[in-house]
């Protein structure tokens, strides 16, 4: 029985997926290239319809509209090929059983996406889409408490931090702001308290980032470089960015 439920699971989130890439797909476009019967697709559809993941039209499915979409949102339509290569990489640094923070971000709810997969995962994160996704998987979910910000589904602030605190964990998957020589930094403050919380409470940290975050710098600092145990990226760093992770023994796996 959990066998079915984590491979709907996985399936579902795989549709979610390629709407993301291309916004609408016909029921046979989805069941030629998934594999599966047209109504096994509209079964599917049905669901995620359910849950306001996707909207039908006849025939198909497209991603929902919605009126004044958020940044959060946008960046889920974004770089999709890229983050689905990056995130499936990272969970096959992880174990069944393991204990994980997750914090928020477009990379890391694929990363959640993909980690249904696994069995007996405990994921701690601040993000709403993260634990939704672990859902009707073989794998456990909690979800800190604190302010919420409904824009990108969080909650942040010094109850979501001063809970972080009490757990201790093997790992921290975090997505960035921004990644350079550096170090680690994001351009928004909270989200940057939140991420240094679980840094502190984690044995590991695994960075997960496309290149389109070494475009710019962040005001606010997350950690050095130093204090990261890995980089899961869809480059090959270069120049200062290289020598500074070379130094730092930061792990870098390109996708």
């Amino acid at each position: 029985m959990v066998k079915k439920k984590m491979k709907v699971q996985t399936r579902q989130n795989q549709i979610v997926t390629i709407l993301r890439e291309c916004e609408r797909a016909t029921v046979d476009q989805l069941s030629d290239q998934l594999g599966i019967s047209r109504e096994t697709v509209r079964r599917d559809l049905t669901e995620l319809e359910k849950q306001g993941k996707i909207q039908k039209f006849h025939g198909g499915a497209t991603l929902p509209r919605m009126f004044g979409e958020s940044g959060f949102q946008h960046r889920m339509r974004q770089n999709v090929e890229a983050k689905v290569k990056i995130s499936k990489a990272a969970v096959d640094l992880f174990h069944d059983g393991e204990t994980l923070f997750v914090d928020t971000g477009s990379t890391t709810v694929f990363f959640a996406e993909q980690l249904v997969s696994r069995t007996d995962m405990n994921v701690i994160t601040n993000s709403m889409d993260v634990a939704g996704a672990m859902a009707d998987s073989n794998n456990h979910a909690l979800l800190l408490g604190g302010t919420y910000r409904h824009d990108n589904r969080q909650t942040i602030g010094a109850t979501a931090a001063q809970q972080i605190k009490t757990y201790r964990t093997q790992h921290v998957v975090l997505t960035l702001g921004t990644l350079t020589e550096f170090g680690a930094a994001d351009f928004d403050q909270d989200e940057a308290e939140i991420a240094k919380a679980m840094i502190e409470q984690a044995a590991e940290v695994t960075v997960l980032i496309d290149k389109s975050k070494l475009r710019s710098n962040a005001p606010f600092v997350i950690c050095p470089l130093e204090n990261i145990t890995r980089v899961v990226c869809d480059f090959k760093p270069e120049g200062a960015l290289e020598a500074a992770l070379i130094a730092a023994k930061t792990k870098v796996i390109s996708v």
